[in-house]
């Protein structure tokens, strides 16, 4: 899930999505910087709290409830955009556009669609871990009419909220299951599904336990040999295990392909268990051959002329990160 900030006033949102940003960095750079002035640190976390709290006057609150891991909020923006958020009005996990499935207002949710140009299309089954406001299962539902999607999502009061204030609808084509997503994929029959979608996060990061080669693995083992998985994770900046996230997938799967959102912080990475070959003009000139009007409204191939990562040079001299015997996999994995 991604990060977006809500407000009445569109250059005042960017002002304080670059303060978070960069904010993020700075007060992360004490492993990498140890010697950054405190004086700055402290006036960066000034101009971030105060370009949030303008932000959020532009939004009001619909809902506000507690879910397994904290609290869930739910809100409207001035633009008529419909946010959930975890532990803080300040996040956006999800956004949507009531009536409007076709509406992808999260950049991270967009470039996942490129998966559709790397697996079987049309595809037959897809499956998302990880529900949130469901911009991602109802827009694939609309794309493809024909599609059996799996959603699994660990908390049920996601659910209620994603049914009662997202209008998400479940049916023989799309259905939702209750439970932990490594649980599920590990329980699936090989070669079940075209796409899967890794899409799950808490109050701040990815679940440890959805992160180890262990899981990947079952994930690649859950896909048919032409399909694809896409994992949504923090970026340097804000992950401290970035790096090694990305060796993981590099360990498990035979091909990557990986794009940044260039406005928020988070990195998707393509895991193909293939030995399938793409330049970033080849992987752009799918991406854009898929992503076509009436349904897609923006220049998916755009995304990846402006935001790939080489996986040769990024996916590299990382640890692999392992089920290991006593530890405990539940914590998250956030920036030390």
């Amino acid at each position: 899930m991604g990060f977006k900030i809500s407000s009445r006033d569109d250059r005042l949102c960017n002002y304080a999505l670059n303060l978070f940003y960069w904010g993020s960095l700075v007060l992360s750079a004490r492993t990498t910087f140890p010697r950054f002035s405190p004086v700055l640190r402290f006036i960066c976390i000034v101009l971030l709290a105060s370009g949030l709290a303008a932000c959020a006057q532009g939004a009001r609150d619909v809902y506000v409830g507690k879910g397994l891991f904290g609290d869930i909020f739910v809100y409207d923006d001035a633009k008529g955009l419909r946010g959930l958020a975890f532990g803080s009005r300040f996040s956006r996990q999800s956004v949507v556009k009531r009536g409007d499935p076709t509406h992808l207002e999260l950049e991270y949710a967009r470039i996942a669609m490129i998966a559709l140009g790397l697996a079987r299309n049309p595809p037959q089954r897809v499956l998302v871990v990880g529900l949130g406001g469901g911009s991602m299962p109802q827009f694939l539902r609309l794309a493809y009419p024909d599609a059996r999607i799996d959603v699994v999502e660990i908390d049920p009061a996601v659910v209620w909220v994603a049914e009662t204030y997202f209008d998400v609808r479940q049916d023989e084509r799309l259905h939702v299951h209750v439970g932990d997503g490594r649980a599920f994929v590990e329980s699936v029959p090989p070669g079940s599904y075209d796409i899967i979608i890794l899409d799950a996060y808490g109050v701040g990061s990815v679940p440890r336990h959805l992160t180890t080669f262990e899981f990947l693995r079952a994930v690649r083992q859950a896909l048919r040999t032409d399909g694809v998985a896409v994992s949504n994770i923090w970026g340097p900046n804000i992950n401290a295990v970035y790096r090694d996230m990305l060796s993981t997938h590099r360990a498990v799967f035979d091909a990557l392909q990986i794009v940044y959102t260039p406005n928020d912080g988070n990195v998707l990475v393509f895991g193909l268990p293939r030995s399938l070959r793409l330049t970033q003009a080849e992987l752009a000139a799918r991406a854009r051959a898929i992503a076509q009007p009436p349904l897609f409204r923006y220049d998916l191939g755009r995304y990846v002329e402006q935001a790939w990562l080489d996986a040769n040079v990024v996916a590299v001299n990382g640890q692999i990160l392992r089920d290991r015997m006593g530890d405990d996999l539940s914590g998250p994995l956030l920036a030390p």
